[in-house]
């Protein structure tokens, strides 16, 4: 991974997953931003860069994000190539696109030059999406983004909804992202100055991945993907790495530690926060070690035409430092039938030994640990303030 000092952010290149250092002063001085990319200004998640020959429209936009916002859980899919970004209305009292910095108004203008199409694709500005990194104002590029995306429907890619925050409703918008694949090629300050200065002639300078895009819209865009390879996660990799993760974990363990049928409820809720497509659980079987089978299906294709396949699901409330063992894990397997899968769902995580076998064996089982559950609630807006309330609504 390159790292580049504050000192080189002038004449330093974009490269994906690079890390440019904030500045020392303490100050708004220190946004790498504004040096890396001189015409960006150094606040807000929308940071738009005006073209010189018609300063109403976008020459390109950096978007910035912590993915700490719990209520505003922007999201990167790194194995799609999806990024999901919220907009700028995140408090009541102004109109959707009534923001200060016209981000949620750039976002409908965006996606309607999507959606026509033509010599308006050429009017689409590039996304360079940027996330806090390390200490201090560090940032890192995550890479060069298109509006839209081939696995979502047009009228799913930018979505306006309703919030309440202090009894009052608002709107803002959901809207998704596609990190195009560049190879090996760097993201050139000469295109980004081009873009500004001489925007008639920028697609000379544009990375492949960009021109295909302006050619073809939704068809030439080509995501980034990087498939997770497949491995045996250890105890730290399955337990909540933020002080704020394990508080999470914990108060679904406490919440539950005397009574486990309750937390196969909490993990069937779980896993269909985390995929839509589970559905109809039965939770009606004992059998004569005290546990249950959650048992349901995972639908495949679409509303008019799809299938379904079953698959068995273990919930085990443990405490973070208690493992599930080769005996809990070998429980589920026996229980699998021919075409169905398994999941284990656990507050802490699945011991070396047992997930080795799981891996090594190719049983078909998918492991949701500590660390995932904490990872699945934080990206559907569930903190430890709200979990409470959460919980006591899971009938």
């Amino acid at each position: 991974m390159r790292v580049f000092s504050y000192e080189e952010l002038e004449e330093a290149p974009l490269i994906i997953d690079a890390i440019y250092k904030g500045g020392s002063e303490g100050n708004v001085k220190d946004d790498p931003l504004t040096k890396l990319l001189p015409r960006t200004s150094n606040q807000g998640g929308f940071r738009i860069t005006h073209r010189v020959d018609d300063m109403t429209k976008p020459a390109y936009v950096v978007i910035y994000t912590s993915f700490m916002e719990l209520e505003w859980p922007d999201f990167l899919d790194a194995e799609k190539g999806v990024f999901r970004y919220y907009g700028d209305n995140r408090k009541p009292g102004r109109g959707l696109h009534e923001t200060w910095k016209k981000g949620n108004l750039l976002l409908k203008t965006v996606f309607t030059w999507l959606n026509e199409n033509g010599d308006s694709l050429k009017e689409i500005p590039p996304f360079l999406i940027f996330k806090k990194a390390g200490e201090g104002r560090d940032v890192q590029f995550l890479g060069l983004a298109a509006p839209g995306n081939n696995n979502l429907p047009p009228d799913r890619e930018l979505i306006a909804f309703w919030r309440t925050n202090k009894q009052q409703r608002f709107q803002n918008y959901e809207a998704y992202f596609t990190i195009l694949d560049s190879g090996d090629e760097e993201i050139s300050k000469e295109w980004l100055n081009t873009l500004v200065f001489e925007h008639e002639k920028n697609i000379n300078y544009a990375p492949r991945c960009w021109r295909y895009f302006v050619e073809m819209g939704r068809l030439g865009a080509k995501a980034l993907k990087a498939p997770k390879v497949t491995m045996i996660r250890n105890k730290v990799e399955q337990i909540p790495s933020t002080e704020e993760g394990r508080k999470l974990v914990q108060i679904i363990h406490k919440y539950y530690v005397d009574n486990p049928y309750g937390f196969e409820k909490c993990a069937l809720s779980i896993i269909c926060l985390m995929d839509k497509n589970f559905v109809d659980f039965d939770l009606t079987r004992p059998w004569r070690d005290g546990g249950r089978d959650a048992l349901g299906k995972y639908r495949i294709g679409l509303e008019s035409n799809y299938l379904h396949v079953e698959c068995a699901l273990e919930a085990k409330c443990y405490a973070l430092n208690n493992s599930v063992g080769v005996r809990q894990m070998s429980r589920l397997i026996s229980r699998i039938k021919y075409r169905q899968f398994g999941i284990m769902v656990t507050t802490s995580y699945v011991h070396e030994q047992a997930y080795k076998e799981v891996i090594e064996d190719e049983h078909p089982i998918l492991i949701i640990s500590g660390k995932d559950i904490a990872d699945i609630l934080r990206n559907n807006g569930i903190d430890c303030q709200t979990v409470g309330e959460w919980l006591k609504s899971i009938c």
